[in-house]
């Protein structure tokens, strides 16, 4: 089956005991997780990570391990992250089995409409697909009232689009940010709080030190020395992750069109159709990433970004904390001006 953006939070907090395979996929990996973990607090199940190039190795293994009873005797989800067509044969298997214990959560990027394992997901009524992107505007507002309101937090369109402009969007970053807002409100589901913009001053999610989305853009542009000063401002507790996904975000931008100008398109033309999707400030850059990158530059590129994200998130699952990794993606984001720098 396929879930609608006015059904999936429904479909994850009061999830359907007969479906038995998630996938959540989609640029925006922020919001997948936090659909999984919506649906793991809900069910309610702990998480038994799976490793995708094991399973391609036995696709047996899924449907054998989803069909096995827990050996502590509370209930259990098994997580694939990252997960792509190579797991499809283990998910048929699944999908076949005469009946499972365990639902499964695939989380996956951005997949093509072609793909094996998102025409199982949509084709089976045992299963659920929703594509994650990254929230905008109103909805970007919507995402983090919703989020709110889930730890007892009434905040009003202004201050939610504060905390949604001061995360980047980052529905993860959101959820820590308002996690620590309803401690110092005393807030909680059952005696919810009105968030004042007090409150968020003296603990939001300000990111007065640097504006991470600029990190990557500056990256991109090769403004080496604008770079390295922005990083050396940054505190060291500064959470990473979403510094990747700005870079990401960019990318996403960036690569379809450029593919369009080596197929014979004119820049300018790219530019004028990208009119409507580009906030009028990004214009200007936009139209020098797209001159100063080639498809194959950016390719490298956003292959890096997601190497480097999913390490880090293994990282924080081997550990069970949130760490500061900022440095190692520092590192990345200077190669990556360096690189640009030799383009110009």
């Amino acid at each position: 089956m396929k879930a609608s953006k006015q059904s999936i939070g429904r479909a994850v907090d009061q999830p359907n005991p007969d479906v038995r395979f998630y996938l959540f996929h989609g640029p925006d990996d922020a919001q997948s997780r936090s659909l999984g973990a919506r649906l793991l607090e809900a069910l309610p199940a702990s998480k038994f990570i799976a490793a995708a190039a094991a399973l391609k190795a036995d696709p047996a293994a899924l449907a054998d391990e989803a069909g096995a009873m827990s050996l502590f005797g509370g209930k259990r989800a098994i997580w694939i992250e990252p997960a792509g067509d190579e797991i499809a044969p283990a998910v048929e298997a699944l999908l076949e089995a005469n009946g499972v214990e365990s639902p499964v959560v695939a989380i996956a990027g951005a997949l093509r409409k072609t793909s094996a394992l998102l025409k199982l997901a949509e084709g089976s009524e045992l299963a659920m697909a929703f594509a994650s992107y990254v929230p905008e505007g109103a909805d970007a507002q919507r995402m983090v009232v919703e989020a709110g309101r889930r730890v007892g937090l009434k905040i009003d369109t202004a201050l939610a689009a504060r905390i949604a402009q001061s995360c980047g969007n980052d529905q993860a970053l959101v959820a820590q940010e308002l996690e620590k807002l309803a401690l110092y409100a005393d807030s909680s589901p059952q005696s919810p709080k009105t968030l004042d913009p007090d409150a968020l001053d003296a603990v939001g999610a300000e990111l007065v030190e640097g504006d991470l989305p600029r990190l990557a853009d500056l990256a991109l542009a090769g403004e080496l020395a604008e770079l390295a000063d922005e990083l050396a401002r940054l505190p060291a507790a500064v959470e990473a992750i979403p510094v990747v996904r700005a870079l990401q975000r960019r990318l996403l931008t960036l690569a379809p069109a450029r593919a369009r100008i080596e197929l014979g398109e004119r820049h300018d033309a790219v530019m004028t159709s990208l009119d409507r999707s580009l906030f009028w400030k990004d214009k200007p850059l936009v139209a020098k990433l797209l001159r100063t990158w080639d498809a194959k530059g950016l390719a490298t590129v956003a292959e890096r970004a997601g190497r480097l994200e999913r390490d880090m998130m293994r990282e924080l699952d081997r550990t069970a904390a949130r760490m500061p990794q900022i440095e190692a993606v520092g590192e990345e984001l200077l190669s990556i001006a360096r690189a640009a720098r030799g383009r110009r």
